[in-house]
C-alpha cells in the first residue's frame, strides 16, 4: 500500500476508523523555505477530542480480551506497511521539520527498531507468569490500563510518537494521539497507517492546540497520559490528571551534560566527530543532546582546538533535502529567537562567541529559520546558555578542575535526562555512578549511545517513568497477582 505524501499535503483527524474531515486547517511552514507551506493540519474541537476520547473508551471493552497474539499479528502488519513507505515518509518529515535527510531517516530507522523489539517481545514480557513453591502459588498478570493519551513533541515527531503507540496496542490498551503543530504531517499519515491494522476505535488520531491537550489529559475515561515535552507542560499536565489519578509517564526537558576528563584524548578523531555530532544533531533540537560541556583544565586549550577542527570539517548548514547537509534550519522562528536571545545575552556578558560550520548558499541560508552552530567559551557556570535547556544549535564549553567539581557542575540543574562521561572506560564508568541522571553514557552521547533494549527517562524534573525496554513497555500495564497460599488463616489466631 502506498500513500500520498506530495507536498502540500492535508492530513485530518482519523476518529473510530474513519477519517474525521476538518472545517478548519491550520498551514504547517517549511522552516527551510518559510515561503513555501508543507502542508494543512486539521485544527480539530474539544468535541472532535471528546469523540475520540468516547471511541477509545467503547473499543478498549472489546480490544482488552483480544488474544496476545492478534495484537502481535495486526501490529506486525503495520510496521510492515510504514516500513514500505518509509522513504517517502522520510521525505515528508525532512520537509516539514527542517531535518536533514540522514537525520530523518536515523528517526524512522529508531521507529521501526522500536516497534520491531515490542513485537518481538511482547509474548515474553505481556504474558501471566505463574509461581509456586512451598508456600503456594500466585498467578501474575499484566493488565491494559485502559484508554492512553499520547501527546508528542516536534522534535523528534515520529519516534517520540511510535515508541508510545506499539507497546500500547500490544498492552491491549487504546489510544488517543495528538502531535506537535510543529511536525504534524508525517506523524498523522503514520498513525492513520498503524489505525487501520486495528478494529476501530483502538487508535485515534487528532490535532490541535492546548485546549485538545487539556480535554486528553482530564477526561475521567481516559486512564493513563504518555507524554513527551517540556518540564513547565509536564507541571500542568500533572495537575489536570491529579483529580481522577491518572497513570502518568513524562520524559520531560534535559540539560545534558557532557563531561571529558583529564585521560580523555583530544586527538582522537572519531571521538571529536561524535562530540560535535552529540552536540549538533537535529541542530540540538533534542532532550538527549549534550548541552553543557565541562572539560578538564589540563586540556581544555587543546580540546577547544581540535573540537572546533572538527565542528568546521563535519558542520555543513544548508538545504536539508541535500545529502550533503549535516544541519538544517531552526524548526521554528519562536525556537529560532530564543536561541539567539541566549546568544546575544552571552555576547552582552562577555563571553567569546564563536560560530562554526559552513553554509554552501547564503541566500538560500538568509530566508529560512538558519543559523550558525555557536559555541560559547569563557560563561560563567550559572549563566543562561549554561542554566537553562538551549535546544538549538549553541553549546558553552567550560573548565572544571578535578572529579568532584565536575560531579558537582554535571548535577548542580534541576534536570537530569541524560549525560556522557569521556576518558579512559573505567575512569569514566567511576565518574558515572555519581551522575544524577537516568541515563549516563561513556565516551559517546545523545542518540549515538541510545540502547532501545533499556529503559530511557529522567530523573529530578526531567520526568517520571521509563520509556524503551521492557520497563517501558510495562509502562502500559497494571499488575495483577491473584495468590493462593497453602497457609490460608494467620498462625496463631484464636479458634
Amino acid at each position: 500500500m502506498t500513500i500520498k505524501t506530495e507536498t502540500p499535503l492535508t492530513v485530518n483527524a482519523y476518529i473510530n476508523g474513519e477519517i474525521v474531515e476538518s472545517e478548519q486547517h491550520e498551514p504547517r511552514e517549511n522552516p527551510a523555505k518559510p515561503q513555501e507551506t508543507a502542508g494543512y493540519w486539521p485544527l480539530n474541537s474539544v468535541d472532535d477530542a471528546k469523540r475520540a476520547i468516547d471511541a477509545a473508551d467503547e473499543a478498549f471493552k472489546s480490544w482488552k480480551k483480544t488474544d496476545l497474539n492478534e495484537r502481535i499479528e495486526r501490529m506486525q502488519k503495520a510496521i510492515d506497511k510504514v516500513r514500505e513507505n518509509q522513504n517517502d515518509l522520510v521525505k515528508l518529515l525532512s520537509e516539514e521539520h527542517g531535518k536533514p535527510l540522514y537525520d530523518a531517516e536515523g528517526e524512522m530507522t529508531v521507529s521501526l527498531m522500536f516497534m520491531q523489539y515490542a513485537v518481538d517481545n511482547a509474548e515474553r514480557v505481556y504474558s501471566e507468569t505463574v509461581n509456586e513453591d512451598d508456600r503456594g502459588k500466585n498467578v501474575l498478570r499484566h493488565e491494559p490500563i485502559g484508554v492512553v493519551s499520547a501527546i508528542s513533541p516536534w522534535n523528534y515527531p515520529l519516534a517520540l510518537s511510535t515508541e508510545k503507540i506499539a507497546p500500547a496496542l500490544l498492552a491491549g490498551n487504546t489510544m488517543v494521539l495528538k502531535p506537535s503543530p510543529m511536525a504534524p504531517l508525517t506523524v498523522t499519515l503514520v498513525t492513520q497507517l498503524i489505525a487501520e491494522e486495528f478494529p476501530a476505535g483502538v487508535l485515534n488520531i487528532v490535532n490541535g492546540e492546548a485546549e485538545i491537550g487539556i480535554e486528553l489529559t482530564s477526561n475521567e475515561k481516559v486512564r493513563k497520559i504518555a507524554f513527551t515535552g517540556g518540564t513547565a507542560t509536564g507541571r500542568h499536565i500533572m495537575k489536570s490528571a491529579a483529580d481522577t489519578i491518572k497513570n502518568i509517564t513524562l520524559e520531560l526537558g534535559g540539560n545534558d551534560p557532557a563531561i571529558f576528563l583529564e585521560d580523555f584524548d583530544v586527538n582522537d578523531e572519531a571521538a571529536m566527530r561524535r562530540i560535535v555530532i552529540s552536540n549538533f544533531l537535529t541542530g540540538g533540537q533534542i532532550c538527549m543532546i549534550a548541552k553543557r560541556m565541562y572539560v578538564h583544565e589540563s586540556i581544555y586549550d587543546e580540546f577547544v582546538e581540535k573540537y572546533m577542527e572538527a565542528a568546521n570539517k563535519w558542520l555543513r548548514i544548508g538545504d536539508p533535502t541535500l545529502e550533503e547537509t549535516t544541519v538544517g534550519p531552526v524548526n521554528n522562528k519562536q525556537q529560532l529567537e530564543f536561541v539567539q536571545e541566549l546568544i546575544e545575552d552571552s555576547r552582552q556578558n562577555g563571553y567569546e562567541i564563536r560560530e562554526v560550520g559552513k553554509v554552501a548558499d547564503e541566500d538560500f541560508f538568509n530566508n529560512g529559520y538558519f543559523m550558525y552552530p555557536t559555541v560559547v567559551l569563557g560563561a560563567d557556570y550559572d549563566s543562561r546558555v549554561v542554566a537553562e535547556e538551549q535546544f538549538g544549535p549553541v553549546v558553552p564549553i567550560l573548565k572544571f578542575r578535578d572529579d568532584e567539581h565536575a560531579i558537582e557542575l554535571a548535577n548542580d540543574s534541576e534536570l537530569g535526562l541524560t549525560s556522557s562521561v569521556w576518558g579512559e572506560e573505567e575512569h569514566a564508568i567511576e565518574v558515572s555512578r555519581h551522575i544524577e541522571a537516568g541515563v549516563t553514557m561513556v565516551n559517546t552521547a545523545a542518540i549515538q549511545g541510545l540502547d532501545i533494549r533499556y529503559p530511557f527517562g529522567g530523573v529530578k524534573q526531567s520526568g517520571i517513568g521509563r520509556e524503551y525496554g521492557e520497563e517501558g513497555m510495562l509502562e502500559y500495564v497494571d499488575s495483577h497477582v491473584i495468590n493462593i497460599p497453602k497457609q490460608k488463616d494467620l498462625p496463631h489466631i484464636p479458634q
